[in-house]
């Protein structure tokens, strides 16, 4: 069941419910106006005929127009009986009217009450002795309580179908808000992050808004950088296999080269097979040393072999040989060798990147590079690179690929990477990355 169908059944149920509630109260309080109604009438009729009646003994039994003001009386009937028994009428009677301008039978009963028949005698100035029956007869006021309670039930009937419309406004109003946040989300699940929300009048809806258009940008941001990335990556991945084959030619083809002409010329009589043996020798340990750095350069072997913290060491005693003036200091914790292989690497490249980072644009004298394990449910590898260099603004390095490479790698290890830096007062690089 949708929501405006929900809302509209509970605004029925509401108004149904109040006018019970109202129904019950506008009889009750029905049946008390009307009772306070016919106990005045009664109570102002004794006071008129015990003040202006039964001490006038002027009133004679043909003569009755002092009693004359009680024809006005409301809601009762009032009758004079004679000692013979026979009755006159007072007052005029209420019951003759038309049935258009009654009120229901059900009402009248609701509200109606048991009145008292009220007896009052009367002497007369001839000496004899009447009798005034005095009758609630409410139906004036039943009738006016039901013209007011008609009244009271079609204000709340309005009153309902005011709230349908309004509610209904509303929700027309708030449905078509949902209906271009739904659509932006389904733009967004295509990949489209351009789209915009406009701003909504509605307070909630505008800060739904504002965050979807937040989300959408960064969402643009993040696919740009990946798109950003993934080119330099296809980059790099082309000039690193136009770098080695280059290198495959020049150096193992012109020592391959080299080795078969001197092969051939071994085959002569007057050929020195001492100092050509010495010459391919040479040649093939000059080969040697070149595979060796270009599998140091694609994967480093003494990962495998050694693990994590003797590889560290070596790269880190290589760096220092090929940058004398950078002092270079390695804190490791013997747990990292027990890591798998993926994390291994990935720990490996991203230091490896942080310094070739200082190396290129720090002009820093000393990186501390430190790799403990905190001591903490999820068992989490602590890593912090720091030196002294010029340091940066980092706004100003966001669009880095090196900084880009690093970030995928820790993500895809579930950790996080944070930078600090000033200008002029170094960088520390740390990562945290949860191991269980």
């Amino acid at each position: 069941m949708s929501i405006r169908y929900q809302i509209s059944i509970r605004i029925l149920l509401s108004s149904l419910c109040i006018l019970i509630l109202g129904g019950a109260i506008a009889i009750w309080q029905a049946r008390q106006a009307v009772n306070k109604e016919v106990d005045a009438s009664i109570s102002s009729a004794l006071q008129f005929i015990t003040l202006g009646g039964s001490e006038n003994t002027s009133l004679k039994l043909d003569d009755l127009s002092p009693l004359g003001a009680l024809r006005q009386t409301r809601h009762l009937t009032i009758e004079l009986q004679k000692s013979n028994g026979d009755l006159r009428q007072l007052t005029e009677d209420q019951t003759t009217r038309e049935p258009e301008a009654m009120p229901p039978t059900w009402f009248i009963r609701f509200v109606l009450d048991q009145y008292p028949e009220v007896k009052k005698q009367i002497h007369t100035s001839d000496g004899q002795t009447v009798t005034l029956l005095i009758k609630a007869q409410p139906l004036d006021e039943i009738t006016e309580v039901w013209e007011e309670s008609v009244a009271f039930f079609l204000s709340i009937s309005l009153l309902t179908v005011l709230s349908f419309l309004a509610v209904n406004l509303v929700l027309n109003k708030s449905f078509q808000a949902i209906g271009l946040i739904v659509d932006a989300l389904r733009m967004i699940e295509t990949g489209q992050y351009r789209q915009q929300l406009p701003c909504f009048e509605t307070p909630e809806f505008d800060i739904i808004a504002k965050a979807i258009n937040q989300m959408t940008s960064e969402l643009e941001k993040a696919q740009d950088q990946n798109r950003s990335l993934a080119q330099n990556s296809l980059a790099i991945q082309e000039d690193e296999r136009q770098r080695l084959s280059q290198e495959l030619h020049d150096e193992l083809g012109q020592s391959l080269t080299a080795i078969k002409v001197m092969a051939v010329a071994a085959t002569h009589k007057k050929a020195d097979p001492g100092k050509i043996s010495v010459s391919i020798t040479d040649i093939c340990d000059h080969l040697m040393g070149v595979v060796r750095s270009m599998m140091q350069q694609l994967h480093p072997l003494i990962l495998t072999e050694l693990g994590l913290k003797a590889t560290l060491e070596d790269m880190v005693n290589h760096w220092s040989e090929r940058n004398p003036d950078l002092c270079l200091s390695l804190r490791c914790c013997d747990e990292v060798d027990y890591l798998e292989k993926n994390v291994t690497i990935q720990i490996f490249r991203v230091i490896q990147e942080c310094l070739t980072n200082v190396v290129r644009h720090a002009q820093a004298r000393r990186v501390n590079i430190a790799l403990e394990m905190a001591d903490d449910p999820e068992n989490t590898l602590q890593i912090q690179v720091q030196d002294d260099g010029l340091g940066c603004d980092l706004s100003s390095i966001t669009r880095g690929f090196g900084l880009l490479g690093m970030k995928e790698r820790i993500q895809s290890l579930a950790g996080e990477l944070t930078l600090q830096s000033t200008p002029n007062h170094g960088m520390t690089i740390t990562v945290s990355i949860p191991l269980s």
